[in-house]
């Protein structure tokens, strides 16, 4: 691709910040940028006509961790990072909604839900065992003593079938996904920050104080400083960063008449999920069926998860629901052997924030401003 002078002088000249991947950490990331800096020229660069990895294609889920996962995350981390880590995706959480609104979200409290079959009582006697402590340890936190209670009654509620026991996170709830990213596209864009679409980085190359940007397109062109938040792509461009793709697949029904469910739900060990969409019911999950195959950075689904899913639609979640499967994708989360996020510098004008484990709803936003810090800093 041959650039005008036009398209050269307008709109890959003179910027002083490149943001690699649109996203929910790379649009947050450009805006506090802006906000803080006014004056300097900043670029947003996405590989897809949309955002490419996960922040599209995501459940919606506005969550910060059950008690099945930090009871988890105990036995192979410091309680102190534990927690430190919880209280990152619980403020990312609230200053996501303090950014966009939750009109402009989709916003709905309806609670985050762990569910438990008879088989699975002993890690739900786990988990009620040390709730007390639990509440107490997140009340400096989230603000209210009881972040997690026993619901008895929402399995009947909701109509479900062989899940026996509950605990509820009552400072979940659930978002737009669409909503959410359409207006955060439209809040950088008024802030003055340049979003280019349908490009792809090949390559970063440092040199006389500047980073030269490769693009597939067969041109490349200079910025001050270059931020990677591709998540789940991030080895493409940074090898040596502690990122590994991982690929979620999710399906949505139709629209159901008289639907009951509402809330965020998910079970053994959250590698199921489920929740309403109105009068819909999505559904992902099922990377624990194959590992190796859902470390992956390609897009796509198989029949080993889909049919699996199906398969617990039908018996467990909507067991007498007249249903089809009206749409089925997947997206890119980026995992590592630690469930901490990587901020750091790669270079001196080269840095990244990226490793959401999964949590990028809760803590996208809190991460794009740190990302945005370490390039002010250099």
């Amino acid at each position: 691709m041959q650039l005008s002078f036009w398209e050269k002088n307008s709109f890959f000249t003179g910027y002083d910040v490149v943001v690699i991947g649109s996203g929910i950490v790379g649009l947050h990331a450009a805006i506090y940028l802006k906000e803080k800096k006014p004056s300097i020229k900043v670029m947003v660069i996405e590989k897809g006509f949309l955002p490419y990895g996960a922040s599209t294609r995501n459940a919606g889920f506005a969550c910060f961790g059950s008690a099945g996962e930090l009871l988890n995350d105990l036995q192979s981390m410091k309680e102190e990072e534990v927690f430190r880590l919880v209280g990152k995706r619980f403020k990312g959480l609230q200053q996501l909604r303090r950014n966009l609104g939750d009109d402009q979200t989709g916003y709905e409290p309806f609670g985050g839900y762990e569910v438990f079959t008879d088989e699975e009582k002993g890690e739900f006697d786990a988990c009620y065992s040390r709730l007390e402590w639990l509440n107490k340890s997140l009340q400096s936190i989230t603000g209210v003593p009881s972040t997690y209670i026993v619901d008895r009654d929402i399995i009947a509620e909701n109509g479900l079938k062989e899940f026996k026991y509950c605990i509820k996170n009552t400072c979940e709830g659930q978002l737009d996904t669409g909503k959410m990213m359409f207006h955060l596209l439209q809040k950088a864009w008024h802030a003055g920050v340049v979003v280019i679409n349908g490009m792809g980085v090949q390559s970063l190359n440092e040199h006389s104080g500047k980073v030269s940007i490769e693009t597939d397109r067969q041109f490349s062109f200079d910025a001050g400083h270059v931020l990677v938040a591709t998540n789940g792509f991030a080895q493409k461009l940074l090898p040596s960063v502690d990122v590994q793709p991982a690929r979620a697949q999710v399906f949505i029904t139709s629209p159901l008449k008289g639907l009951r469910l509402k809330g965020a739900f998910h079970f053994d060990k959250g590698f199921y999920y489920f929740r309403n969409v109105g009068d819909r019911v999505l559904f992902g999950g099922g990377r624990n069926l194959d590992f190796k195959t859902e470390q992956t950075m390609e897009f796509g689904l198989t029949d080993l998860v889909q049919q699996q899913l199906e398969k617990i639609l039908k018996e467990r979640i909507l067991p007498s629901a007249d249903y089809r499967i009206e749409q089925r994708w997947s997206g890119i989360m980026g995992l590592g052997l630690s469930k901490t996020t990587v901020v750091q510098k790669i270079s001196p004008h080269i840095s990244c924030a990226v490793r959401m484990g999964g949590m990028g709803v809760a803590i996208g936003s809190l991460i794009g401003e740190e990302g945005a810090e370490l390039v002010l800093q250099s």
